[in-house]
């Protein structure tokens, strides 16, 4: 079990979960206004990742600036593992220690571009945040916005502080959908540098691909009022 030692590393920034940035912490501050309890806080950052940044998986980089929080809350659009290093880092401002997990899954949210380009359905590093709210691990994904899965015809994840919300496993016609291979660690901070050296075995030079040297792809590009 953890004890208050051990979770003060889940309340202190880095230079990957920067939750002493000043917009980081404005915004936190901002969106759980009025709330009265962790579980109420949590609820809050979840729903502003899920649906305030916008999911797309052409954004992978091996980039260190592009996976801090600041930079993805700047950005407004990024894909799974960023967009959890934003949900950590806004609950660490608000007082809930929270750590990034990893699982990998297949029949992701994926197009048939996208399963093209990678040469596989199976996602490795799929992220989410752990946290910690009465006194045990909740797990929430925020990855999926739910204009995105409407698309798909998903049903968006929701989040009630109590309970862990995952994966997508079936979609709104009761058709499994995502598949869950297995749990990798759970980290303070984020281990850029296992998850691109995974990446670069698993999928080769295919995992990033920039956007100007890209297909389009209806599904994951915004609309022109999101762009």
């Amino acid at each position: 079990m953890d004890n208050a030692e051990d979770l003060d590393r889940y309340l202190s920034p880095t230079w990957f979960i920067d939750s002493d940035s000043p917009g980081v912490r404005a915004h936190a501050v901002q969106i759980t206004k009025g709330c009265t309890t962790d579980e109420e806080r949590a609820v809050k950052c979840f729903y502003a990742v899920r649906d305030g940044i916008r999911y797309d998986p052409y954004s992978i980089t091996a980039e260190p600036r592009d996976y801090r929080a600041s930079v993805t809350l700047e950005r407004r659009v990024a894909y799974c593992i960023p967009k959890a290093v934003l949900l950590t880092a806004l609950a660490r401002v608000v007082g809930i220690p929270a750590r990034l997990g990893f699982a990998d899954v297949r029949n992701h949210l994926a197009s048939e571009k996208l399963l093209a380009q990678l040469g596989t359905d199976l996602f490795i590093f799929h992220g989410f945040t752990e946290l910690w709210l009465a006194g045990s691990w909740i797990k929430a994904t925020p990855a999926f916005n739910i204009e995105l899965c409407l698309r798909f015809g998903v049903r968006p994840l929701d989040f009630d502080g109590r309970h862990d919300s995952l994966f997508h496993e079936y979609s709104v016609d009761g058709e499994r959908h995502m598949e869950y291979v297995g749990a990798r660690d759970s980290f303070a901070d984020l281990p850029l540098e296992e998850i691109v050296t995974a990446f670069e075995k698993e999928y080769g030079d295919s995992y990033y691909v920039p956007r100007s040297e890209r297909d389009r792809d209806e599904l994951f590009d915004a609309p022109e009022s999101l762009a």
